[in-house]
């Protein structure tokens, strides 16, 4: 029988498969920010910029450097890739890009809002399939409630509009969505909408505890966020509602990373993954844009940059001494959301305490039992008998 082949589809042996994907380090996943560029402009949001920003989009990899990169980690082992934003449709090459990456044999992630989806986009995705569920921020199933955090007249319609061309065509996504203190109805509402989605087989996840600004860009934007988080009290009670499937879900979790961090900035395996934003700097992770942290792909190579930059920076020791006494004595790293991104996020200093993470971990590993009311679990010596009390079936 003849083979069929399409441009769009890599083929190779299994000996070429596993020696090229057995070249690096890292982890076989990637994260890709296409853009910061956002035809929203939500109000919690981390690192949306506006959309027909010229100087961005000059600044932004051109097509071509995009293929180079994706070539290049195709050829160390990256076999799955998040493609995220900003909007990663308001790139004009988005669908080459997608093309080229599917002809790679990677599996794609999409992050969207929806809004720019269109038949001819359907058509893409039912002919090359992501490989993975589509995820569509949505927040809220009423003109109002969306474009209330959108900031953007009109984009409910065409939200809803890319959401039913999914659902019309079969192709898989999920919903996600925000939490903001006083809209538990809004909750409800859209648990209700997500069982209308056929691929979902849970409830949707819902952000609270937002990030603040990841390139510290704006002082006002920072507050206004802050203003938006969930209390550490608030944070607990909607968690306490299910208490025991938190505890159930959390377990893996706390076996593999509930212990004091000690002296080490990064002890979350800070670049044993990657995301490379949309000027061509690899970052440990999504978030992390401290300067002294990111790597240019443009005057590199991922090897240089995972087995030798990135490998450096896990040595990297903390001498702040709030630190040392607290998050470095601290065993709940595997409940505390603070990391070397937040604190820069936060302070912008690596090794910073974030009051309100601590709150919140705190509050979560009083609600599981690990600690008492009123105990700080840097001062707790006999936290392995705890852990393995609530390791306990």
């Amino acid at each position: 029988m003849e083979r069929n082949h399409s441009k769009y589809i890599a083929h190779q042996s299994l000996n070429n498969f596993f020696s090229n994907h057995q070249k690096s380090s890292m982890s076989s996943r990637l994260d890709m920010e296409l853009t910061e560029r956002c035809n929203n402009n939500c109000i919690h949001c981390y690192i949306n910029q506006e959309e027909n920003n010229k100087e961005l989009i000059d600044k932004e990899l051109t097509t071509k450097a995009l293929k180079d990169i994706i070539t290049k980690a195709a050829d160390i082992g990256v076999m799955s890739i998040r493609f995220t934003g900003g909007e990663p449709l308001l790139r004009t090459d988005f669908k080459e890009i997608y093309l080229f990456t599917k002809q790679h044999g990677i599996k794609i992630t999409l992050f969207t809002n929806a809004t720019l989806i269109d038949k001819e986009m359907i058509e893409l995705f039912k002919r090359y399939p992501p490989g993975d569920k589509i995820e569509v921020t949505l927040y809220g199933l009423s003109k109002v409630k969306y474009e209330k955090i959108s900031r953007k007249p009109g984009t409910y319609k065409k939200a809803m509009n890319g959401i039913n061309l999914l659902l019309d065509a079969k192709i898989p996504f999920i919903i996600k969505s925000i939490y903001i203190t006083g809209k538990q109805e809004e909750i409800k509402e859209l648990e209700e909408f997500s069982k209308l989605v056929p691929h979902m087989d849970h409830n949707p996840g819902f952000s609270m505890n937002f990030d603040l600004r990841a390139r510290r860009d704006s002082t006002k934007k920072n507050d206004f966020i802050k203003s938006l988080r969930t209390s550490p009290e608030d944070t607990i009670r909607i968690i306490a509602k299910k208490k025991q499937d938190y505890k159930n879900g959390i377990k893996e979790f706390v076996a593999k990373f509930m212990r004091p961090a000690k002296d080490s900035i990064f002890s979350c395996g800070c670049g044993k993954g990657g995301s490379i934003d949309a000027y061509g700097f690899l970052q440990p992770c999504l978030l992390m844009r401290h300067p002294d942290t990111v790597y240019d792909l443009k005057n590199g190579t991922f090897e240089e940059a995972f087995d030798s930059f990135f490998k450096t920076l896990r040595t990297i020791k903390s001498t702040n001494l709030e630190y040392l006494e607290k998050c470095a004595k601290c065993f709940l790293n595997g409940l505390c959301e603070r990391c070397s991104a937040k604190s820069w996020m936060e302070h912008g200093k690596l090794d910073t305490p974030v009051d309100y993470y601590c709150k919140i971990a705190h509050a979560k590993a009083e609600l599981l039992g690990l600690i008492k009311k009123g105990e700080k679990a840097w001062e707790i010596d006999n936290y392995k008998k705890r852990i393995e009390k609530f390791l306990k079936p």
